[in-house]
């Protein structure tokens, strides 16, 4: 083998520690073996998103395999991603090809400062073409594609996929509207899950009525789970902090799994938490910013956990129906965004009004534009708000899920969609602005999850492609599923501006919801609403809008002087 590549060493990255570097010392590199190219009849090679031993087990068993791993900048700087994502996904990776080489698989670790299509074409120059599985992101593909259709690449199916795509298409179709009701139902049956001679356990297909219950302290919520770090974790941390100091958050790998014994130990804690997790799956608590939920999406997206090994083994627990219920139709949600993601070619396809838009989610130094134009059924373009990054916006609800964000790189799915998601479009922010925050924030995005969740949910970016309505609401919902209003300098039904910024947004969208009947009561509600009060509720919108356009915090004082609050 060329000597470039005998310690699994390309060209030596600008950023990386010189111990590193040279494939001699450092934790890392040292526990790497020298490999040669004739070490595998065949070489395969993993994205930083399929760090399991299951793919390698679904290939041909005739033959031994090698595996390929890169490790490249590139991908790092291209977005503001959190500090803590970096490290998680960059320290699952080099655990991941340690615990490979323990089972007498050859792996060929490469660094590179090149992209991950030169990379790989590099290595195809000294191993011939390599084996791969099709990649879940969008972006990867698009930058792979080159390499595949010159048969460099070879091409797999992706093992990871609880459902085939005509699952998807017998129930759904492959044009809008998408809806999941269908989907689900038909994964339901096809897999026979909590499904007693074709119909469903407890007589109906969802629970979700028994799930949305706010947590008042009783049960004790469990802690989350912290985690031994090795050797390995702290080279990350050093990496990630040295050269991605500019990122936002920091990075802390005793939060986060990255080795197989930190799987297992993050999957047991989840299903401790198992039992109480339907019940109160969309309360929100400061409390416990995790509440009873499983924080294992990060794990399954990297497939560290391979999704349907999950759902055995949900549905082999002896817990509620409605949590173990819910929980399969969160794993079932996420094929279903996949697969819509897929189709529609990340919406490309799709026949939605259209508009420019800054990229980056305005974080300094990551500003630019693209080529593109992105869905935006509402016309919505204001900037997202610094207070989505480091500054307050003085609403509790907000401040605190963004602390968690900016802790954590992480908040279960109720912050996101109804604080993150649901004041961001009441505020008309950009859906593409606040998309690109949710993929650098979040330690589980990744284009073909986040995409979908945010343009298709989170916001009404794709009209009525996958929601029949926006998920909009006042502080009336804050105040029921959390405790944030309590310890908020605003009263949730004197001061508070979110529930005129509610009802300003359906007065200022209503053309874009006539005929929409899920939205015919509210938009009757609406058209009651007398002049002087969509006054007072666009007065509201105009101020909270300016002051944190401009970075600045609110205060009651200025909210209240806008209104007759009596």
């Amino acid at each position: 083998m060329d000597g470039r590549f005998h310690n699994m060493v390309s060209e030596p990255q600008a950023w990386c520690n010189s111990t590193v570097a040279n494939g001699r010392e450092g934790v890392f590199a040292s526990q790497l073996r020298p490999v040669d190219a004739d070490a595998a009849d065949s070489w395969v090679w993993l994205a930083y998103d399929q760090l399991n031993l299951a793919f390698i087990k679904s290939l041909n068993p005739s033959e031994s395999w090698g595996v390929v791993f890169v490790e490249s900048p590139r991908k790092a700087g291209s977005r503001p991603y959190h500090q803590q994502k970096l490290g998680v996904l960059l320290s699952n990776q080099r655990h991941a090809a340690i615990e490979l080489q323990a089972l007498g698989i050859p792996v060929l670790y490469l660094f590179s400062k090149t992209n991950y299509a030169m990379a790989i074409e590099e290595a195809v120059s000294i191993l011939g073409p390599i084996h791969a599985f099709n990649h879940a992101e969008r972006e990867l593909r698009v930058e792979l594609a080159p390499l595949t259709q010159n048969g460099s690449l070879l091409l797999h199916p992706h093992p990871g996929w609880i459902t085939p795509r005509d699952w998807f298409e017998t129930s759904v179709g492959v044009e809008p509207p998408f809806r999941m009701d269908k989907f689900y139902r038909k994964v339901r049956k096809e897999t026979g899950w909590m499904m007693v001679e074709g119909k469903p356990i407890g007589g109906k297909y969802s629970f979700d009525a028994e799930n949305r219950f706010p947590w008042k302290g009783d049960p004790s919520a469990p802690e989350p789970p912290i985690f031994a770090k090795d050797g390995i974790d702290d080279e990350v941390e050093s990496l990630i902090a040295t050269h991605y100091a500019g990122h936002p958050g920091q990075v802390d790998l005793r939060f986060v799994p990255t080795s197989l014994a930190d799987v297992k130990h993050a999957l047991s804690t989840a299903m401790e938490a198992l039992p109480n997790f339907g019940r109160y799956e969309d309360a929100m608590s400061e409390r416990s910013r995790g509440l009873f939920h499983s924080r294992l999406a990060t794990l399954l997206n990297l497939h560290r956990i391979m999704p349907v090994h999950l759902a055995e083994e949900v549905l082999g627990r002896d817990v509620p129906l409605n949590s173990k219920e819910g929980f399969i139709r969160q794993l079932i949600w996420r094929e279903y965004v996949h697969h819509i993601h897929e189709v529609t070619d990340g919406f490309r396809t799709l026949e939605v009004q259209r508009l420019s838009s800054t990229r980056g989610a305005q974080w300094p130094e990551f500003q630019y534009s693209d080529e593109e134009l992105h869905p935006n059924h509402l016309n919505q373009t204001m900037a997202l708000p610094q207070a989505y990054w480091d500054s307050s916006s003085g609403m509790r609800c907000l401040d605190a899920s963004v602390e968690a964000v900016m802790d954590d790189g992480w908040t279960h799915h109720i912050p996101r969609l109804m604080v993150l998601s649901n004041i961001a479009n009441l505020l008309d922010v950009d859906p593409r602005e606040l998309t690109d925050w949710f993929h650098a924030a979040f330690i589980d995005a990744y284009d073909w999850v986040v995409e979908p969740n945010v343009l298709g949910m989170g916001t009404f970016a794709l009209g009525t492609a996958m929601m029949t309505k926006p998920y909009v609401a006042g502080s009336a919902y804050i105040n029921r599923m959390s405790d944030h209003c309590g310890s908020c300098q605003f009263h949730h039904k004197k001061t508070c501006p979110m529930t005129r910024l509610y009802w300003a947004f359906l007065d200022r969208h209503s053309p874009s919801f006539d005929g929409n009947h899920r939205m015919a009561m509210a938009m009757k509600n609406i058209a009651k609403r007398s002049q002087e009060e969509k006054e007072r509720d666009q007065a509201t919108f105009e101020h909270v809008r300016t002051m944190l356009t401009s970075g600045k915090t609110l205060r009651p004082e200025g909210v209240s002087s806008l209104q007759d609050w009596s």
